[in-house]
C-alpha cells in the first residue's frame, strides 16, 4: 500500500457522495452498507470509516474481519477498492428500533470502524487490472 495512493482515495470519497462497506459473513454471504463520505479518515497504515452499520454487519464482522472500501465516482469512472482487515469498532450513537407508527426494527448503530488497510486497487469500468498499483 502507497501512502500517496490512500491520500488520493480519501481526497476522492470527500468529494463524492459515499463510500460502500462490505462484509460477508463466515459462509461468505456478502453484505454492502453505504457510509458516510466525509469520514474516511486516514492514519498511516489504517483509515477509519463511520455508518449507521445495520445488526448484520457487526455479526459479519465478528465472523470475519476481511471487509472492502469501494470509493467510486461514476461520473468520472475514477475509484478505488480498499482491501483489509476490521481491527475494531467505536460506539458512535444507537437507535433503539422504535419509531412512532412503524413496525418496529432491530437496533442499529453509528459505529466508527477501524481498517488496517491491506492494499488499495482501481476501481472502474473501464479495463484494469485487480493488482495494486
Amino acid at each position: 500500500m502507497h501512502p500517496e495512493t490512500l491520500q488520493q482515495t480519501v481526497a476522492l470519497a470527500q468529494s463524492i457522495g459515499q463510500v460502500l462497506v462490505a462484509t460477508a459473513d463466515s459462509k461468505g454471504l456478502p453484505h454492502i452498507v453505504p457510509a458516510d463520505n466525509r469520514t474516511l479518515i486516514p492514519d498511516g497504515k489504517k483509515v477509519a470509516v463511520e455508518a449507521w452499520f445495520y445488526p448484520g454487519t457487526a455479526a459479519n464482522l465478528q465472523a470475519n474481519r476481511k471487509i472492502a472500501l469501494v470509493i467510486w465516482d461514476p461520473k468520472t469512472d475514477r475509484g478505488y477498492q480498499i482491501i483489509g482487515e476490521a481491527e475494531g469498532t467505536e460506539d458512535l450513537a444507537l437507535l433503539d428500533g422504535y419509531i412512532p407508527g412503524l413496525k418496529a426494527m432491530p437496533s442499529q448503530g453509528k459505529k466508527r470502524l477501524y481498517i488496517k488497510v491491506g492494499k488499495i486497487l482501481e476501481f472502474h469500468h473501464a479495463p484494469h487490472t485487480d493488482q495494486e498499483q
